[in-house]
């Protein structure tokens, strides 16, 4: 049985390889999906959260993800991550273990390229302005992925509520991406409205982006919630922009950015025009002018973490990795 630490992964899941992989293998996705999901109060503050992600594509592969989300992870000065895991993966024929791999750099690349492939068909080709709100672990996931996509990106600023996080966040990208413009930026709404591409990873249970503060044409990649009450993009972002979502099983009943305006009649379901699948299959067009706002909800789910890790045994296997 195969087993990939986060240094392998790191090296076996370039963004540059995943994000096609993905666009190939959502045209025929996994059948099932199934999570679980358990809190606690956090001891200092909050709520702290394990999530158990499984998916199933009958005779090819099975897995499951076991996931802890712990927020306050790193504002002690600590280098944890506040999400941490580990990934199983199975045979589809016979159920036997084929790997097992470090789930935190799992979790962050797929979320990054899930992204990534949904600013593919929705983001212009010139966008060269992008705002990262957010500087916690997947910002720099983020910004890399959107930048293998989109490589007319020209400057990056960054905004986050702790300014020496993203100042960090500058100088690191500064030095691993030296072709880009990196800043910390204070004046978010200033920010937004000048921004091409508008990227969200927050812990957010309020919107931090408003829709009046995008100009015509901007891509909105939100990310961040993942529960019913979490939302990062306001009621009038959502009336403006033309609606998309990874998936419309892992969304639309299940995250705050969406049930809460639907709840309240703000959008309907009719107005998530397509989810990948509708996209990469070619069934549903992507961006059509140039004007025009669109919105991705970035939610996840078992069946990215499924198609991530078999990418991940393909490559190590392409690559002699044991």
């Amino acid at each position: 049985m195969l087993y990939l630490t986060d240094e392998k992964l790191n090296h076996l899941l370039t963004y540059e390889t995943l994000v096609p992989a993905l666009r190939d293998m959502h045209k025929v996705p996994p059948e099932v999906l199934e999570d679980m999901l358990l809190e606690q109060p956090a001891v200092a503050g909050g709520v702290d959260r394990i999530l158990n992600r499984a998916a199933w594509q009958q005779g090819k592969a099975l897995g499951v993800k076991l996931a802890t989300i712990f927020p306050n992870n790193g504002k002690d000065g600590s280098d944890l991550p506040s999400i941490q895991a580990l990934y199983v993966l199975f045979d589809g024929t016979n159920g036997s273990p084929q790997a097992v791999m470090d789930g935190t750099v799992l979790t962050w690349r797929k979320t990054a390229a899930d992204s990534a492939l949904g600013a593919s068909f929705l983001a212009r080709d010139d966008v060269e302005h992008m705002v990262m709100v957010g500087a916690g672990s997947m910002a720099p996931e983020l910004i890399k992925a959107h930048l293998s996509v989109r490589p007319s990106l020209r400057r990056v600023s960054i905004f986050n509520r702790s300014a020496g996080r993203a100042d960090d966040l500058v100088a690191r990208l500064s030095t691993e991406a030296p072709g880009v413009s990196f800043s910390r930026v204070d004046d978010l709404e200033a920010a937004v409205g000048e921004a091409d591409l508008v990227c969200c990873a927050t812990m957010s249970q309020t919107p931090v982006v408003s829709g009046a503060w995008l100009r015509p044409g901007t891509h909105l990649d939100l990310i961040g919630a993942y529960t019913a009450e979490m939302r990062e993009a306001d009621d009038e972002a959502l009336r403006r922009g033309r609606l998309f979502v990874d998936s419309r099983d892992t969304t639309i009943k299940h995250i705050g950015e969406l049930m809460i305006p639907l709840r309240t009649g703000v959008i309907a379901e009719s107005d998530v025009l397509a989810d990948l699948v509708d996209l990469c299959r070619g069934e549903a067009p992507g961006r059509q002018t140039a004007e025009e706002i669109t919105i991705f909800k970035n939610g996840g789910g078992g069946h990215l973490d499924l198609m991530t890790a078999r990418h991940a045994i393909t490559r190590a296997s392409e690559e002699g990795v044991a």
